[in-house]
């Protein structure tokens, strides 16, 4: 996948969040970029519980943990800190970030990656996007 110079990239799971600015201009050369507050919410998606289909607070912590990362990427989109936006999550937790798009993300989204990087190198991360 080729990746614009300037593009943020966000490396999300249920716990965990990196964001990384793409300084290269042919190849991708990631630069670490401070990481905002994300703030606890008590659920995700509207509507859910613990029960036989989420049996756990884990999954309601990730949940929310996901929707506040959104949250945060629209704010960053919505004040033109983000002009392209190249998301790689767990599958499961990308699932929860598009519930939470903001139709300008949506609009500068250039792409999504289905897997769990977090905690993978930068150059780990950049051979995956170059790969994608």
């Amino acid at each position: 996948m080729k990746l614009t110079k300037g593009a943020l990239v966000a490396v999300v799971d249920g716990e965990k969040l990196a964001l990384f600015e793409n300084v290269g201009a042919q190849d991708v050369d990631l630069k670490a970029k401070a990481t905002p507050d994300i703030p606890e919410r008590v659920s995700g998606a509207p509507g859910r519980y613990s029960g036989g289909a989420n049996p756990d607070d884990d999954t309601q912590a990730e949940d929310g943990f996901a929707m506040g990362v959104a949250d945060a990427l629209n704010h960053m989109v919505l004040t033109h800190k983000a002009e392209a936006l190249l998301v790689i999550a767990a599958p499961k937790t990308l699932g929860q970030l598009r519930k939470g798009w903001h139709k300008e993300t949506e609009a500068r989204l250039v792409g999504e990656i289905a897997k769990d990087l977090t905690g993978h190198t930068t150059d780990q991360i950049a051979t995956a996007i170059q790969n994608a």
